[in-house]
């Protein structure tokens, strides 16, 4: 198994992917749905938490810290 800080760096740039995926979600989601609430939100930050790393594999182009 490699070391922490190999784990940080291959998953890095996947963490800034998925959160600009989450803010850019929620901010399109607002736009066309109005103000949303903390819930709805949460719902949409967790299915997107979930399903990048699904999408990433799905793709193969997921870090080797995610290959099962």
């Amino acid at each position: 198994m490699s070391s922490t800080t190999e784990k940080v760096r291959q998953l890095a740039p996947h963490w800034a992917v998925m959160f600009v995926a989450m803010f850019a979600a929620l901010a399109v989601v607002e736009c066309v749905l109005g103000g949303l609430g903390l819930a709805a939100s949460l719902v949409i930050v967790l299915v997107i938490a979930v399903a990048y790393p699904v999408v990433v594999r799905t793709l193969g182009v997921a870090p080797p810290v995610w290959q099962q």
